[in-house]
């Protein structure tokens, strides 16, 4: 196995967006590039596995992890896995408010969850910070529960726009989901 190149690790990381097939055969190829981060600038570095987890490509996050990736607690958040999260944050309560891949906080990454309690849970124990981001994320995912708990308590800004400049009601619109975007 040789050492990965930057653009290695680079195509890696971007096929950990949602590319698993991708993921796959480089992996096979070099398998040196499971924890290795890209660096996109000099304070933002990201493994395939933090791509996964905040675009919540949950199919790439389990094969990673089979693999034997690190189980971070966003990644963990945005699977779903209480029990993963739970014994994170009793390891390093402060784990709350640090952020993933981009600075992206832990609110945005626990809506692909799809699970409102946990969502809830979170909010409660201080994850507060990117409730717009969030909202954006579950009309995407057409988790409308979600939604509609995060208009109810986490105030997030509904003219916000994600980098596409497109709003959580124009991403739920976009994917058919007129539920959420009637509640926006």
């Amino acid at each position: 196995m040789s050492t990965p190149t930057a653009d290695q690790i680079r195509e890696f990381v971007i096929a950990g967006h949602g590319n698993l097939p991708k993921v796959q055969a480089l992996l096979a190829e070099n398998t040196g590039l499971l924890h290795l981060a890209y660096a996109w600038s000099e304070t933002d570095h990201e493994t395939a596995i933090q791509a996964a987890a905040h675009v919540g490509a949950r199919h790439v996050a389990e094969f990673l992890l089979a693999q034997g990736a690190e189980l971070a607690l966003p990644t963990a958040a945005m699977m779903g896995d209480a029990a993963a999260t739970e014994r994170l944050l009793a390891e390093k309560p402060e784990r709350i408010t640090e952020p993933g891949a981009h600075g992206i906080p832990l609110l945005p990454h626990a809506v692909f969850s799809g699970n409102v309690e946990l969502v809830a849970s979170l909010h409660g124990r201080g994850a507060t910070e990117g409730a717009s981001m969030a909202l954006a994320h579950a009309a995407g995912a057409g988790h409308t529960e979600i939604v509609k708990w995060l208009l109810a308590y986490a105030n997030p800004d509904l003219n916000w726009k994600n980098w596409q400049e497109k709003t959580a009601r124009e991403i739920a619109q976009a994917a058919g989901f007129e539920e959420i975007v009637a509640l926006l």
